[in-house]
């Protein structure tokens, strides 16, 4: 493996709530001064992907929206004269041999990387799209040495979709942080109630990329308005919610086998939560469409996975799967007899221990292991040398001897050393069968998991919206294709928060930035 700052999947090495984008950026030229760029962008932890085209004009726009934690372009491009300033100013910026973004073979290696015969069931998407995603994947398959992510297929992004914003005036809207590069006093630290470390991570990305289409908005707005009206239906959701663990990034570390049983115990609670929070949705009256297919989603998944992780784990759980002792007793007949064995011989030796205490007549013997001798006992040096100096010397086989401890095997201790190690090393074994059923099982249902973990994100975002709404006594706005603008009582969640910090009182405002009537709609009005 070769750990790269877009390749990371360890939760110690990320934000929890923010995604961390893996970009690769392909150009070609129409003329000197005109230019295309493809934009792809994943994150290994989540399973998202994402692909665009851009102009030259927008290309630094896109990249501020996406905020990659690494970028991945040609030396050629990095190098351009134009844009070798601007590709410098940046800190994540990983140049590559011209070859990675070679468009002939780019729809080729993409369909290889999902293990199907072509792309085309992916959706439709341009040259330059292709080659940077072949890109970002062939740099995955490098970097991972033959651990493929469960990564969703690459869905293409509309520029008419989201509003375009360019990185400067990104920076002083202070969206998702303060110009100081603190994310306290931004907009995103203000309105965020979400429960989920998937549901900040979705809302971070809607703040950063608003639509621009009323009725995306009004959709969403619906979802929001419902979880509003409701407000012990949104309580109750919100609790079921607060118990469902990172499943997107639990399942991304169980494809990339770095995965460990806390991992299957998360997607196992987060399944839990996902049924509940599913039969909660389906027997209520009057779900907006958003929700409803939120809720169907969740449902999706065969219950006997859930069940059989709970069958299978212990209460207590270690971090590393090698460790052992994380399937629960009971479950395997022949883990639990090599346990018995492995622990009953232990407590031979404590026996031995006292048996050759009262034999030598050396209360201070104690029986002890290193990686080098085994078990052996160890005695003081004047009781060590009564000990070669009497009958016990046939018994005792002296193996070293230091400054102030004599040590000595037996040929029992020599046995019970090799039952406990057998019988240790195939109770690991056993668990790691154990393991690697349950996590193929896991991947067999990747897919329906990848819609568990959006359903879930989903759901946090309109239940924690409309959290904050109740909280402020916010309405919902009214929203059409028009250019009309107009705000009565407007408060600014930003301004109105920190002055409400300080103890002062805020004061609403109205705004009108209408047209005039009869006015050019191409027109920008001031």
């Amino acid at each position: 493996r070769l750990v790269t700052p877009g390749t990371l999947t360890e939760d110690t090495l990320l934000d929890a709530r923010r995604n961390n984008w893996l970009m690769a950026v392909s150009r070609a030229k129409s003329s000197d001064e005109e230019a295309s760029y493809g934009l792809a962008w994943l994150d290994i932890s989540t399973g998202e992907f994402r692909v665009a085209e851009c102009d030259q004009a927008r290309l630094s726009a896109e990249i501020a929206r996406i905020e990659p934690g690494e970028i991945l372009l040609s030396d050629t491009l990095y190098d351009d004269p134009e844009l070798k300033s601007y590709w410098r100013s940046l800190s994540n910026v990983t140049p590559m041999p011209k070859e990675l973004f070679e468009s002939t073979t780019a729809e080729r290696r993409l369909a290889a990387f999902f293990n199907v015969a072509t792309s085309d069931s992916f959706g439709t998407f341009t040259r330059l799209e292709l080659s940077a995603a072949a890109a970002a994947t062939t740099y995955i398959e490098r970097t991972q040495f033959g651990s493929r992510p469960a990564l969703s297929p690459p869905a293409r992004e509309h520029a008419g979709g989201v509003m375009q914003i360019d990185a400067a005036t990104r920076n002083n809207l202070e969206l998702l942080r303060t110009m100081g590069g603190d994310p306290r006093g931004s907009l995103l630290s203000v309105i965020d109630r979400t429960v989920t470390a998937a549901g900040a991570r979705l809302l971070a990305r809607r703040l950063a990329s608003p639509l621009c289409e009323a009725k995306e908005i009004e959709r969403r707005l619906d979802g929001v308005s419902y979880f509003f009206e409701r407000w012990t239906l949104r309580a109750e959701i919100r609790k079921a919610l607060a118990s469902a663990p990172d499943l997107s990034r639990s399942l991304s570390r169980i494809a990339v086998d770095r995965g460990g049983p806390r991992d299957l115990a998360a997607i196992g609670q987060a399944l839990s939560a996902a049924f509940a929070l599913s039969t909660v949705l389906k027997n209520s009256d009057d779900v907006p469409d958003e929700i409803a297919l939120a809720a169907q989603a969740m449902g999706a998944p065969d219950r006997g996975l859930r069940d059989a992780i709970a069958k299978a784990l212990a209460e207590e759980l270690p971090l590393s799967k090698r460790d052992g002792g994380f399937v629960r007793e009971g479950y395997s007949e022949d883990l639990d007899a090599a346990r018995r064995l492995r622990d009953e011989a232990r407590g031979v030796i404590a026996g031995l221990q006292q048996s050759y205490a009262d034999e030598t007549q050396v209360k201070s013997l104690k029986v002890k292991y290193n990686n080098v001798l085994g078990f052996f006992v160890e005695v003081p040096s004047q009781h060590g040398e009564k000990i070669l100096n009497s009958r016990a010397r046939e018994r005792f086989i002296h193996r070293q001897s230091m400054a102030g401890a004599m040590r000595f095997s037996t040929a029992e201790l020599g046995e019970l050393e090799s039952k406990i190690a057998s019988a240790g090393d195939r109770a690991i074994q056993i668990e790691l069968g154990v393991f690697a059923e349950l996590a193929a099982r896991v991947m067999q249902s990747a897919s329906l998991l990848e819609m568990v973990a959006s359903a879930l994100a989903e759901i946090d975002v309109a239940a924690a919206l409309a959290e904050r709404a109740a909280e402020s006594n916010w309405v919902r706005p009214q929203i059409d294709e028009s250019l009309s603008f107009e705000i009565e009582g407007g408060r600014h969640p930003v301004v109105e928060a920190a002055i409400l910090h300080e103890g002062g009182p805020f004061v609403p405002n109205d705004c009108l930035l209408s047209p005039p009537e009869g006015a050019d709609a191409g027109a920008i009005w001031l």
